[in-house]
């Protein structure tokens, strides 16, 4: 087991590798990493599928027994990834069984929706009955449309993975929606205990966005802050996860039995070869939250990464002084995080497009 993984763990970081694939199923890969690197966890997304059906034949028998039944493109979809999904539940069935919060896997609603409360909501359902193991996760949008769908969810009982999160303001609304829909489960006498959620909160889109505004004003004191506002961003957000899991509200709900929503870092592969490889992991270690990594940043890591401790508790004050001083010297943050989530709803259905367009290419 790599130890550098190891500590990373010890030190409360749940690792999830962002990626998944047949292949890793069944070749017992998955389990593999599970063993010797640490991993608790699965995060999935279109583009994650539309890789592992391009590049694989493991899918073929299966796409092909769909097309003589008459299924169309989104049938196979959800047959395919649906069934990938639950045989990886079921890999990491015992991570679940042991940890209670981990040994989770993730599946998104069709992205197509993520403006349709109603439609996310019944989408949601659906993957839910079809996977139909406890230790799934729906993912589901923090668009002003989802909030609604995730406390829909979470009433009925549907472990969520709530994605694209870009502010600290929206990540409050979606604790809140999470809340919400935990006092409604209680009120329809669903068991709060087996509701699990996270709330993904993207991190290196963050820079990427705000890095290149910087170089575009161009000035000493804008360039010296290239490279920090994503861990200062995340680092605020922890404080909002602080107060909001601290409070009365929290705490009645936490009394019946309910699960803290845990941060989830997401979007923690380094975009600018400049940055260190393993930035978004070292510089977000904190107890009690999930990093979930693409396998290259997981591979970077076990060679070189390193833990020195809690690297995010205490540290919001400090993380509002570097929004300040990108305010001084002419970023606008609410534009910032209004563009990453409009362009990540785009990315989102766009990843879409890209899995319907392999899957009808491999049904002939």
């Amino acid at each position: 087991m790599s130890d550098r993984l190891k500590a990373l763990a010890d030190a409360g970081v749940s690792i999830w590798l962002d990626d998944l694939s047949r292949e890793r199923i069944e070749t017992g890969n998955l389990a593999e990493l599970v063993a010797e690197k640490s991993v608790v966890g699965v995060t999935t997304n279109p583009t994650i599928f539309a890789s592992a059906i391009s590049d694989g034949e493991r899918y073929d028998e299966q796409v092909t027994s769909l097309v003589k039944e008459g299924a169309d493109v989104d049938k196979v979809i959800f047959e395919l990834t649906t069934d990938d999904v639950r045989n990886a539940c079921d890999v990491l069935a015992e991570v679940a069984q042991r940890t209670a919060d981990d040994g989770r896997v993730s599946i998104e609603v069709e992205p197509t929706l993520a403006n349709d409360t109603d439609a996310t909501i019944a989408s949601a359902k659906a993957l839910w009955a079809a996977v139909d193991r406890p230790n799934v996760l729906i993912k589901i949008p923090a668009t002003l449309e989802g909030l609604p769908a995730i406390t829909a969810a979470i009433a009925e009982g549907i472990s969520v993975n709530v994605t694209l999160i870009f502010s600290t303001e929206r990540y409050r609304e979606v604790m809140d929606a999470y809340l919400a829909g935990l006092e409604q489960a209680k009120e329809n006498g669903v068991d709060l205990a087996g509701i699990r959620s996270v709330a993904s909160f993207f991190v290196s889109r963050v820079d990427t966005e705000v890095d290149g505004r910087l170089e575009k004003i161009g000035s000493d004191e804008a360039l010296a802050l290239r490279g920090k506002a994503a861990v200062a961003n995340a680092r605020i957000a922890y404080g909002a996860f602080q107060e909001v899991f601290g409070s009365e509200r929290w705490q009645a709900l936490a009394d019946s039995g309910a699960n803290v929503q845990r941060p989830l870092w997401a979007s923690t592969g380094v975009k600018n070869p400049a940055y260190p490889d393993t930035l978004y992991v070292s510089d977000l270690v904190v107890a009690d939250t999930v990093n979930t990594m693409p396998e290259k940043t997981l591979d970077a890591f076990a060679d070189h990464g390193e833990v020195t401790g809690d690297q995010v508790t205490g540290r919001a004050d400090e993380a509002q002084q570097l929004f300040d001083q990108l305010a001084e010297v002419g970023i606008d943050v609410d534009d910032v995080f209004l563009t990453l989530e409009t362009e990540g709803v785009d990315k989102f259905k766009a990843s879409w497009v890209e899995l319907v367009d392999t899957v009808k290419g491999q049904m002939g």
